[in-house]
Formats: C-alpha cells, sequence, structure tokens
C-alpha cells in the first residue's frame, strides 16, 4: 500500500512539472526495479526545470543538493530527489564533478554508473526510454558501465564497490570491459570515505546472494583493499583433523554459504571476522599441532578496530565483537554449571552466537553436538524467564544487618547462583539461607 501511494505521488509531482511546461521522467534504479517487475524502494525524478523553478512549483523543498541540481520535493510525507538533467564537467576528487552543466535527458543518461541504472520512465505515457542499452542489459542480467568503465570509475570511486553490490544483489554478471577496468582501479577504493564503503559493504553482505559478493570482492581485489586482514587469513592452514575444509579464508567462505538467507549486521560481520586472529596468533606446538592460542580474544580487538576504521556504529561494533569474542566458548558449554550455562544464555546476543557456532561447525569438524545440547536446553528453559526475577536485593540484605559495600554484590550473585540451579526456590528460602550462611540474627 505504502508503495502504491509513493508511486501515485510520484506520478502526480511528474504531472505537476508537466503541467508548469516541463519535461519530468522516473530514473535511475526505481525504473530498472519496474522493468524486473519489483516493487522499487523509492523513486527518483528528472526534468528540464531548474532548481530555482522546482522550488516555486512545490511548496515543501530542501535545496539538499542544488549546486548538482537535486531539490527534495515532500508530498505525503515522501522524500523525492528531483533533479535537473544535466551533464557533468571534470571530477577532480574522485567522487563529485567540479561543474555541472544543465542539459538534455540524453546527455543525463550518459553520465550515469551502469546501464541498468542509465534509464527513464515516462509516467504519463507508461513507456521507458533507454538511450543506453539498459533493458537488454537487464534481459542478459549484465552490470555494464555506461560509455568508458575506466572513465565512470574515475568519476565516482564508489562505482567500483556499487558495481559488486548489484552484481551480488541482482545476481548478475559484470560485463568484461567494466570488470577489467574494476580490477584495474580496485585499490583507488580506498579514496572513498570510510562510510560510504561501509553501507556497500553491508549492502553487499546482507544479500542472500553474499556468497557471491564475496567471490567478486576477493577476485576483484577490493576485499583485499578495504579489508588487508581478511587476506592474510589465505594460506593460514588449521589442524586437518578439526579442519578438513582447508586454510581460514576457505572456512570463512562455507561459512557465509551456510548462513540462512537472512541475517543481521552483527551476525554476518561476527562470521567474517570470527577468525581473523588466526594467522596472527598461528603456532605449532611440540606435537607438531597447529595452535591459536588466544585467537577469539585478539580477534575481539581486531573486529573492534576494523569495525571502527569502517565507522560502524557503537552499537554495530559491540555486538560483533561479543560474538568473536565468545565463539570458543561453546566448546564448553556441556561442563558448565546450570547457573553459569544459564547466564551465557541469557547475553542478548546469544541466538546470533549460537547460529555463528553452528555454521562454524557445519563449515569444518561437522560435529554439532554442542549445538544440540543448546537447543535441547533452550527448550528445557523456555517455561520460565532464565534468569527470573531475584529472590532477595540489597535492601533485604541492609534489613538483616548487613553493612553496603562492596560485598553485596558478591552476595547476591551468590543467591542468584543457587537460584538458577533450584536450590533456593522462594524468598523465604533465600532469607533463611543467608541468615545460616553470614550468621546475621533474624
Amino acid at each position: 500500500m505504502k508503495t502504491l501511494l509513493m508511486e501515485q505521488t510520484a506520478r502526480e509531482i511528474c504531472s505537476r512539472l508537466r503541467g508548469s511546461g516541463h519535461i519530468a521522467y522516473f530514473a535511475g534504479g526505481c525504473v530498472r526495479d519496474m522493468v524486473r517487475g519489483c516493487a522499487p524502494k523509492d523513486i527518483d525524478i528528472v526534468t528540464d526545470a531548474r532548481p530555482e523553478q522546482v522550488q516555486k512549483i512545490f511548496l515543501r523543498t530542501h535545496a539538499v543538493g542544488a549546486h548538482f541540481g537535486v531539490i527534495i520535493v515532500v508530498e505525503n510525507e515522501f522524500q523525492f530527489e528531483v533533479a535537473t538533467f544535466r551533464s557533468d564537467d571534470a571530477y577532480l576528487d574522485g567522487r563529485r564533478p567540479a561543474t555541472v552543466h544543465f542539459s538534455s535527458p540524453e546527455e543525463d543518461a550518459q553520465r550515469r554508473d551502469f546501464t541498468v541504472n542509465g534509464m527513464f520512465f515516462d509516467p504519463e505515457n507508461n513507456t521507458v526510454i533507454d538511450f543506453v542499452g539498459g533493458r537488454a542489459d537487464l534481459e542478459a542480467k549484465l552490470i555494464r558501465a555506461i560509455g568508458q568503465p575506466a572513465q565512470r570509475f574515475s568519476e565516482d570511486r564508489l562505482r567500483l564497490l556499487r558495481a559488486v553490490r548489484f552484481a551480488t544483489t541482482l545476481d548478475f554478471q559484470i560485463e568484461q570491459k567494466t570488470w577489467d577496468a574494476l580490477v584495474a582501479n580496485a585499490p583507488a577504493i580506498t579514496q572513498i570515505s570510510a562510510e560510504r564503503i561501509r553501507d556497500e559493504l553491508v549492502r553487499i553482505f546482507l544479500s542472500p546472494h553474499r556468497l557471491r559478493g564475496w567471490d567478486l570482492l576477493d577476485a576483484s581485489g577490493l576485499l583485499r583493499a578495504i579489508i588487508p586482514e581478511i587476506e592474510s587469513m589465505k594460506g593460514c592452514a588449521q589442524p586437518p583433523q578439526f579442519h578438513p575444509e582447508g586454510d581460514v579464508f576457505q572456512h570463512t567462505r562455507l561459512m557465509l554459504e551456510l548462513l540462512p538467507e537472512k541475517v543481521s549486521l552483527p551476525l554476518v560481520f561476527s562470521v567474517l571476522l570470527h577468525d581473523v586472529a588466526k594467522p596472527p596468533t598461528a603456532s605449532v606446538d611440540e606435537t607438531g599441532r597447529i595452535r591459536f592460542n588466544a585467537h577469539d580474544r585478539v580477534g575481539a580487538e581486531m573486529t573492534e578496530q576494523i569495525m571502527e576504521r569502517l565507522r560502524f556504529s557503537r552499537a554495530e561494533i559491540d555486538a560483533t565483537v561479543e560474538m568473536v569474542r565468545q565463539h570458543m566458548v561453546f566448546k564448553d558449554v556441556p561442563r558448565m554449571r546450570v547457573a553459569k550455562l544459564k547466564r551465557f544464555m541469557a547475553r542478548p546476543t546469544f541466538e546470533e552466537e549460537l547460529e555463528l557456532h553452528r555454521v562454524d561447525c557445519a563449515s569444518s569438524h561437522a560435529m554439532l553436538d554442542n549445538y544440540d545440547f543448546l537447543v535441547r536446553k533452550k527448550e528445557e528453559f523456555a517455561n520460565q524467564p532464565i534468569i527470573p526475577p531475584p529472590l532477595v536485593t540489597g535492601d533485604d540484605l541492609v534489613a538483616l544487618g548487613m553493612k553496603p559495600g562492596p560485598k553485596f554484590g558478591e552476595i547476591l550473585e551468590a543467591v542468584e547462583t543457587r537460584q538458577l540451579e533450584g536450590t533456593l526456590k522462594s524468598r523465604e528460602e533465600a532469607l533463611d539461607w543467608l541468615k545460616h550462611e553470614y550468621s546475621v540474627e533474624s
């Protein structure tokens, strides 16, 4: 319903522009999606109206990119980018043109990135206007740069990643000349801001076709340029009795393949980075066995550094780092006391850590005993809160005559441990235990 209202509103905007004597089309990704029979996520509009003319026609506008001919028009609580047809001068910073010239639809199409994104749609006649062969490339499932690929990539280095992202999310091939230029220019991706790189990586790895994205990032050299720590996984041997699949890089790739279609950001990035510290921690003990001592702790530190470098949010970093830090604890769960196990399972990242553990095992030794054990425990603990409300509080300790201090935390934890293990079931039992254990008078 929201998509229909958005499209109807966009059509009304175009109608009002035409009523003022201007050309108005839909442009870019929304046209690509409409031709494919998919609902567009947003709709951009192009016109021969100048920015100041657009602002006179519509009441609610924001001149966020007026220098580049872009005005935001707000209608029915939707925001639409309304851009004037333009051609661009030289790009001096690998991102923006030095100056722009307002131009024609044909010239505007030629400055865009890929043919599948270079089509227009005329909402008055319901026709696709294609000056760049985008429709044919959509049918052929090809990502092809418009004009000279090297020039398109030099204009905006982010297009290097966007090519991979579109090939991933659409499950398309990258046309050979476009691919050759991409590979040749891949090291230049570091000229782009970390935030823009991060956003493209997230779109690639949240896609159900993320394995294809991984392979394209690797083969192009983009992955090496953006996260060189992952490149070090190649050739990092692992104990064959536990990792018959091969080196750390291959292991990580297999884990990506085993993830479900829909994943969260912390889960997929914890898969990418959970073993990032194996190369720097690798050693061989006196028996000849390969060891990666403390790779979970070191990996958590490296994960934090990498994600901070890419400007992830604090919440995303903290969740991913916790998952990397805890991923080796799963080997110990059958031997945990009930209280420790419940606390481990009550942490907010546990559910995703369990999936990380599943694909970690399934991609290597295939032993899922601990995973199955935890699934059974989840069912066993499901009938009540895994961490129930406390039987006693600090106020109860004060009422018993105890002096407030650091020891209160230890005492309350001791009560909780017995509550979790089922030896204390009520407030009365807890108070009696406290009186006996700490020799306090009632």
